[in-house]
């Protein structure tokens, strides 16, 4: 594959990102949305549904890891690299669902920084920022070893 479409297909999966960032009104259940816009601070946790929330969430969470992970291939092209990923996201996925959960079913003002904070992870693809710059320094300190 030529550079040049590799430059496209990255540009589009960055694009698809965005557009699951600016469509996540209509496409994802979700009423912290409006909850973290205003002063969350001070005052009560929003009415919700906690199945479909937290599966709108998984399913956010899995759109944002397929396009983050064609991404990571899209750049390094090693297959080793996405099956580590998949497991990182996997393990980020189970841990951080375990405390969202948490924070759904028990909501205290005192927690939600906390709380928003560890949705922000499993609904933006924040992941993706971390681990792209990793791999690329990974993968330069290989080639200055050789």
């Amino acid at each position: 594959m030529n550079k040049l479409l590799g430059y496209i297909i990255i540009s589009v999966l960055f694009l698809l990102l965005i557009l699951v960032r600016f469509f996540e009104d209509n496409l994802f259940y979700d009423p912290y949305l409006t909850f973290f816009q205003n002063d969350y601070l001070y005052i009560d946790s929003p009415r919700r549904e906690v199945a479909k929330l937290v599966l709108n969430t998984t399913l956010r969470f899995l759109l944002n890891t397929t396009i983050s992970l064609a991404i990571i291939y899209m750049f390094f092209k090693e297959k080793s690299i996405i099956k580590f990923s998949g497991v990182i996201y996997g393990v980020a996925f189970i841990i951080l669902m375990i405390f969202y959960l948490y924070f759904v079913i028990n909501p205290r003002q005192e927690d939600y920084y906390l709380f928003f904070n560890i949705r922000r992870f499993l609904i933006q693809p924040i992941l993706l920022l971390l681990l792209l710059p990793a791999f690329y320094y990974q993968k330069k300190q290989n080639l200055n070893v050789k």
